[in-house]
């Protein structure tokens, strides 16, 4: 049998138990995944507003690499931090050439559409996984004794 061992937080003279792990390192990423959602949110919505802005480019492409890259890393949380990153780039890199290829095959290429599928494929992807989450942290039914 193996046993687990957990180490705990050594608490200084200024330290107590609950404030082991505060500060500016605890909230840095998530203060860089809200920069980066508020990054993704403006390149999207300068896409879809015809914006004739010189950053439309770049934080479209941000967007269009950030939400499926974020909604495929999402599902695949038990794997280390390296593979994760890279299997969610190829994650966002299969759905952003599948929708391309997907609209050219269909002669329906635009913009506002790819922008929009790929809005919509990785909301599903997160809903999902939110879904499957949920439904496994869930207590199944108890049992009722015919009788």
């Amino acid at each position: 049998m193996r046993t687990i061992r957990i180490k705990t937080a050594s608490t200084g003279p200024d330290q107590d138990a609950g404030t082991a792990r505060s500060g500016p390192r605890r909230d840095l990423p998530a203060l860089l995944a809200g920069a980066a959602t508020a990054v993704g949110g403006i390149g999207a919505t300068l896409a879809l507003g015809d914006s004739g802005s010189p950053l439309r480019g770049p934080l479209t492409l941000f967007f269009l690499l950030a939400a499926p890259a974020s909604a495929v890393a999402a599902a695949l949380r038990g794997l280390d931090p390296f593979g994760r990153t890279l299997a969610a780039t190829a994650g966002a890199i299969a759905v952003n050439m599948l929708v391309a290829q997907a609209m050219l095959a269909v002669h329906r290429w635009s913009v506002h559409g790819g922008v929009v599928t790929v809005t919509v494929i990785s909301a599903l992807l997160l809903l999902l996984t939110a879904v499957r989450r949920s439904r496994d942290r869930t207590p199944p039914p108890p049992r009722q004794e015919a009788g």
